[in-house]
């Protein structure tokens, strides 16, 4: 069973503090998650765009509830809806072992592969957006990448909520401080918000996409590789496969 990390000590004997082991964690593996989400996330964006403009059948467009008519056009919200890009890297960069980082990233890629066979066979499509954002940096981009198509459920979303489960996880075992914690949630939050306010999404589409990411991460927090007891960051140790 997975152990806090606050009560383990270290083979020096002595109780490693959170600072100390996100900081052997994150410096352990950026080269890897680098490389890793750069290229996982290339490969997404090939799927993306297939499916996007090869979808199985007619798009279904998704219908508004009052929280979207509610919401207004917020340009100001695109860096938190960009800032995904970087907030994935979290996730497994904050992972204890190489195993425990591989098997997160299948958990992940099985996460997106569903997404897209949702795309495919059930494409969706926003709303058309009847705002002009021609005046607005990067939104030109933006839509010429994403246009209006795989709205249903929200990758985004997906994602993200299971990147903040994870790194929540993370947090919490290794006994960071509870602002931590929250800054975590909030950057979820702003991200998930963003998606309405820039119009990417609709409501429903932001609800099938956390209930897609609960659906993956909840069984990833529960079988992964097992920690072994005083482990800390640098030896290899690990691992066969339990309910952590």
């Amino acid at each position: 069973m997975l152990r806090n990390s606050t009560n383990c000590d270290s083979p020096a004997g002595f109780r490693r503090r959170w600072n100390v082991e996100l900081g052997a964690r994150a410096r352990r593996n950026f080269a890897l998650t680098l490389t890793g989400t750069t290229l996982l996330t290339g490969l997404f964006f090939i799927g993306y765009f297939y499916v996007q403009r090869h979808p199985a059948y007619m798009p279904t467009i998704m219908p508004r509830t009052k929280l979207d008519l509610i919401i207004p056009f917020q340009p100001q919200a695109l860096p938190a809806y960009v800032s995904l890009w970087v907030y994935i890297g979290f996730g497994p960069g904050l992972q204890r072992t190489y195993a425990a980082l591989s098997v997160y990233v299948l958990w992940m890629v099985g996460l997106c592969f569903v997404g897209l066979m949702i795309f495919y066979f059930w494409p969706t499509q926003v709303p058309p957006l009847t705002l002009d954002t021609t005046g607005y940096g990067g939104f030109a981009v933006l839509h010429r990448m994403d246009e209006a198509g795989n709205a249903c459920p929200s990758m985004h979303v997906a994602v993200a909520i299971f990147t903040a489960v994870r790194v929540d996880e993370v947090l919490h075992s290794t006994g960071a401080p509870r602002l931590l914690r929250l800054l975590n949630a909030a950057w979820f939050i702003l991200i998930a918000y963003s998606t309405l306010a820039i119009k990417q999404h609709v409501t429903l589409d932001v609800a099938a996409g956390a209930l897609l990411g609960m659906i993956f991460v909840l069984p990833s927090l529960r079988w992964r590789p097992r920690a072994v007891a005083n482990q800390v960051v640098e030896p290899e140790h690990d691992i066969g496969f339990a309910e952590t």
